[in-house]
């Protein structure tokens, strides 16, 4: 009998995913990870999705499926590789995805490596996306979700071959409404239970307040610059500011402005008119190809620059082992360092990256 090792976070669709392993025979074993105590981050009794608030739940329904449980803590490694470099991305004037990190690191690294010590098959998580394998190519493919409004591919891009054929998403042919129905089904309390909007450690999403609570550090005023160089105002340190943001600057402006660059080295922010935040060209850094092995020679592409952003035509060019430059067929509004690029063949994940520059 196949062993199954469950990620569950307390959430409905990891319990779900229980479910249908448990319902398909395999041998399962829940476990939740303790990620950060609620008051390491400065929380006090507010949800979140991965902290000890949600181990009862997924307690309960690994009691539900007769499936031991147990919580591994992950605590210091998810500080190291997810809130510090969270932290030391924005001090640097990017805007970081802590999930993708906590994916990599976390769900599909460390995790993954203890499914190994236990002698377990799979890691099984209930992210919504598909793995296929491909026998043309020999490889494993990352293919879109059936419910296109939950698809989680763009987090998920830094699965390696390894990790993809030890991995099941018994969710990825299902849509949300089915999820939510089995888990009624099997009165499992956590059915209704609403979905996690925000990052995890910083459930109010007020990011800067909780990098100066966490760093204990103070991050210096600085200046509003304008389109044509003047001075418009002080900004309350680069940290509170993201590329493409409107609301929130504290200024009395006689036209719509955005923020165009975060210059750290001056300690300045940049606004610029709607029409200055389009670029046609990025590079990315720590690529990982899924579909394909290296990029030889340019491949026509739909590319994603954000979670929620549109995907986009370009070209692209693998420009080292590990790099990648994007050229957009239109110029793609607050491509921003940090975010991930995500590079799509219709519904087939062929890898991505982090983006490091953006190009006129």
């Amino acid at each position: 009998m196949k062993k199954a090792l469950i990620a569950m976070s307390g959430g409905v669709d990891s319990s779900v995913a229980a479910c249908l392993m448990k319902e398909a025979g395999y041998e399962c074993m829940g476990v939740t990870m303790k990620l950060f105590g609620n008051e390491d981050v400065g929380l006090k009794k507010e949800h979140t999705c991965c902290s000890l608030d949600d181990v009862e739940d997924a307690k309960s329904v690994a009691r539900r499926l007769s499936m031991p449980h147990c919580v591994f803590n992950f605590s210091d490694k998810f500080a190291e590789y997810v809130i510090e470099p969270f932290i030391k991305a924005y001090e640097n004037g990017q805007t970081p995805n802590p999930c993708i990190e906590c994916n990599r690191h976390l769900k599909f690294e460390k995790l993954f490596q203890r499914s190994k010590e236990l002698d377990y098959d799979y890691v099984v998580t209930g992210h919504y996306a598909v793995i296929e394998f491909n026998e043309a190519t020999g490889r494993y493919e990352l293919k879109k979700s059936a419910d296109v409004t939950k698809d989680q591919t763009y987090v998920l891009y830094s699965l390696t071959q390894e990790q993809l054929a030890h991995t099941l998403f018994p969710l990825g042919k299902m849509t949300k409404s089915e999820v939510r129905k089995i888990a009624e089904e099997n009165g499992f309390a956590n059915a209704a239970k609403h979905d996690s909007q925000d990052i995890c450690f910083v459930p109010d999403g007020k990011y800067a307040d909780f990098i100066k609570k966490y760093t204990g550090r103070i991050y210096p005023e600085g200046d509003f610059v304008g389109p044509e160089e003047e001075i418009l105002g002080k900004h309350k340190g680069i940290i509170s500011y993201t590329v493409g943001q409107r609301k929130g600057l504290g200024l009395s402006l006689k036209e719509p402005l955005y923020v165009k660059e975060i210059d750290t080295e001056r300690n300045v922010v940049r606004l610029g008119r709607n029409e200055d935040l389009f670029s046609r060209g990025l590079d990315a850094d720590r690529v990982n190809l899924i579909s394909v092995q290296e990029i030889k020679e340019p491949m026509r592409l739909k590319a994603k620059v954000r979670y929620r952003h549109a995907e986009a035509w370009a070209t692209v060019k693998q420009t080292s082992e590990s790099s990648i430059h994007v050229e957009f067929d239109e110029p793609q509004r607050a491509i921003t360092k940090g975010q991930a690029v995500v590079l799509y063949d219709g519904g087939v994940v062929v890898g991505g990256g982090t983006i490091t520059g953006v190009s006129l």
